[in-house]
């Protein structure tokens, strides 16, 4: 194993008996990426300057014995949507004034607070409103797998970076499952928390922060500092006493639904198909009790959203002018237009499927402990694509499994289950009731440990 490919719990370790500075690894992480970066366009605000210096001043405090907390260190990137005081916030868009940020966001704060080393951004695309690393501000981000392929998005530089080893930690935003997508299409573990579980500044309907790792245990040591709370989240949940990494669990008689029809969207590949069925079958062998689910998500919940979010999206941008409004990414100002027609009393209507998706979510948990489905519908597309389907009239029919359980608030994260023929990794996602965060990394850490998991991770690209 390279020393760049160390978990938290190693480098903790390490730290402690001195047999590794923070600097040091810093350093080895350096040149990986420089190596890598070309390749894959995952960083923005990318400042290794800072980050020796933070990594020296965590190295003096392990000399001390006494680090901030659980993560000091740790190298953490953060997608490009979460402020950072001093750094613009260029929302992927190049139709964006570069204005510093006069405060960090809750997890910026959180982290350094634990002496994260924060060494750069992430890419996302215009306003993280696609699955795609293409934005009109930021060089294309690829998937490490195969660098002609989409790492998925909106978190696309969060999950390329962590498929590639940019260190263990790095927090995408999900609003539709833009930190699942993307892991499922990276072979990293995404991990969506309850809602307001991680504050996030701003905060919107379905809106939540989430880590990206390797593996499940980095995520967990992540949440003990990322879910603490902010009064600038108005949706925050209370101060947990959890013990993140009480990871071991018994499935024996849980009852899990096995969903592989999303009720509309796009169709479920069948290399995909027969990997989530195979996963069920570990859940199975394990005592789980997997019962087939039908969807629940429907063509006019996943049509009312489209409505919804359109009108909402052209609001904000309506009042740019015509220069800034140009340098929006054609297709996604393409989708927007659209909203310019709609009535206040259609938004609306379409804004209250967000309910619909809430109580259908419900009604299956009534049912079930947990639920697993895959996370994308497809293998993968071209990296210059803006989406799956590359098509601004059918912009959301690659979100059919991850979107309801934003709108339901509850916890989902992807976790791989295997990889299609052509090598591109295939996503699992693990769904669980609303609060039942540590049944979502409980379940998905007893996967991880029965298949092992990722054990090679994408070489560097020869140039």
């Amino acid at each position: 194993m390279s020393e760049t490919d160390l978990t938290i719990r190693e480098l903790r370790r390490r730290f402690a008996d001195r047999s590794l500075s923070p600097l040091e690894y810093w350093l080895a992480l350096e040149r990986h990426i420089e190596a890598w970066e070309p390749a894959i366009c995952a960083l923005y605000a990318y400042d290794p300057v800072a980050a020796r210096n933070q990594a020296q001043a965590s190295t003096d405090r392990w000399a001390k014995g006494a680090p901030l907390g659980v993560l000091d260190g740790i190298p953490a990137t953060l997608k490009e949507l979460i402020a950072t005081k001093g750094q613009p916030v260029p929302l992927g868009t190049s139709a964006v004034e570069l204005v510093p940020a006069t405060e960090d966001a809750p997890t910026a704060a959180r982290l350094r607070e634990d002496g994260a080393v924060l060494f750069a951004k992430t890419t996302c695309p215009d306003y993280g409103m696609l699955s795609s690393g293409l934005s009109s501000f930021h060089p294309l981000s690829r998937n490490p797998w195969d660098t002609t392929q989409n790492p998925g998005g909106s978190s696309a530089g969060a999950s390329a970076a962590a498929a590639a080893g940019y260190g263990p930690l790095h927090v995408g935003t999900d609003i539709g499952g833009s930190v699942r997508l993307p892991a499922g299409w990276t072979g990293t573990f995404g991990f969506k928390p309850s809602h307001g579980r991680i504050p996030v500044d701003p905060y919107y309907v379905g809106r939540c922060a989430g880590p990206m790792t390797r593996s499940v245990e980095d995520a967990a040591y992540s949440m003990a500092t990322l879910s603490r709370p902010d009064w600038r989240d108005g949706t925050g949940l209370p101060p947990n006493d959890f013990d993140w990494m009480d990871l071991g669990i018994d499935v024996r008689g849980l009852k899990i639904g096995l969903m592989l029809d999303a009720g509309c969207g796009l169709p479920v590949d069948h290399e995909v198909r027969a990997a989530v069925e195979a996963a069920a079958r570990r859940f199975e062998d394990a005592g789980a009790i997997v019962i087939p689910v039908q969807p629940v998500l429907t063509r006019e919940m996943l049509d009312g959203l489209d409505t919804f979010w359109r009108s909402r999206f052209w609001g904000d941008i309506e009042t740019l002018n015509a220069e800034r409004r140009s340098k929006i990414l054609p297709y996604i100002y393409a989708w927007a237009e659209g909203g310019a027609s709609i009535s206040g009393v259609d938004a609306v209507r379409g804004f209250n499927q967000t309910f619909e998706m809430r109580k259908s979510c419900g009604r299956l948990f009534t049912t079930v402990d947990a639920v697993i489905s895959p996370t994308n519908p497809i293998i993968s597309y071209p990296a210059e694509w803006a989406s799956p389907t590359n098509d601004p009239a059918r912009p959301f029919e690659h979100i059919c499994f991850t979107v309801p359980w934003n709108m339901s608030e509850q916890p989902a994260a992807s976790i791989n289950c295997g990889f299609s023929r052509s090598g591109i990794p295939i996503g699992l996602q693990i769904v669980g009731p609303r609060f039942g965060d540590m049944l979502v990394l409980r379940l998905s850490k007893a996967f991880e440990t029965w298949t092992g998991g990722i054990t090679s991770w994408p070489k560097l690209p020869v140039r």
